[in-house]
């Protein structure tokens, strides 16, 4: 498996290139910028189910814990905005503080980083982001949302075969994390992580093969990208 910074690096570079690109052809329309969301429950296999959107979409997955090393470097964050196009990044720290105002925040250092990095990484396109409540600071006009959820009893059996613990150890961290995420959605955006209103699409696992939903789902983000291209043009 590919370190944290293998992976941010590769998505650093693909961006990079994609700019000179559009740079070389001045009078080509670039196309929308396209980015996928993915919320999970603990045991859901929701982050293998991003991995498979994101090799059938030919996006990069990003997962919680690269999004957090990018807003710890700000290397990182700084290769990102210089990447965005002139008005976007002139308008980003006004975007961010005003999604921040008026809002009680513990860690408000690494959350405007957060926001700046899901937004940046959203408007450069081409990944699919797991956690960190992407969907919540995109909104419905910037990407498409999922949710992934199962049945508890099969969530628990998941963690026992895939982290090989036991029965008790993987029901404790099922509940603990999918209690500490409530919590931190709650916390920093005021919403309910579990309000299916807040995603495109949600997709229970209970009795469904994870390898059959993988197409119907990107039907339906083309379906949506599409209608969001469209929008953009009126």
């Amino acid at each position: 498996m590919a370190s944290i910074d293998a992976i941010i690096n590769r998505q650093l570079l693909r961006w990079e290139l994609e700019k000179k690109q559009v740079a070389e052809q001045p009078l080509a329309k670039p196309a929308p910028p396209q980015v996928v969301t993915v919320s999970r429950q603990a045991g859901s296999r929701g982050s293998y189910f991003a991995t498979r959107l994101a090799e059938e979409l030919g996006f990069d997955r990003l997962h919680r814990e690269t999004i957090d090393a990018i807003c710890d470097s700000s290397g990182y964050r700084r290769r990102i905005v210089e990447n965005l196009d002139e008005r976007f990044r002139s308008d980003l720290d006004v975007m961010v503080q005003g999604m921040i105002t008026g809002q009680s925040v513990d860690h408000l250092d690494y959350t405007r980083h957060l926001f700046q990095v899901v937004l940046s990484t959203a408007r450069l396109g081409g990944v699919v982001l797991v956690g960190r409540g992407g969907n919540f600071i995109l909104g419905p006009r910037r990407g498409f949302h999922i949710r992934v959820v199962a049945p508890r009893e099969q969530r628990i059996a998941n963690l026992v075969n895939y982290k090989n613990v036991t029965g008790e150890v993987a029901a404790a961290e099922a509940d603990r994390v999918n209690r500490e995420r409530k919590e931190l959605m709650a916390k920093l955006f005021g919403h309910d992580i579990d309000d299916p209103a807040h995603y495109d699409l949600i997709i229970n696992l209970g009795l469904m093969d994870l390898e059959e939903m993988v197409r119907p789902t990107i039907a339906a983000i083309h379906v949506k990208f599409a209608r969001l291209a469209t929008l953009a043009e009126e």
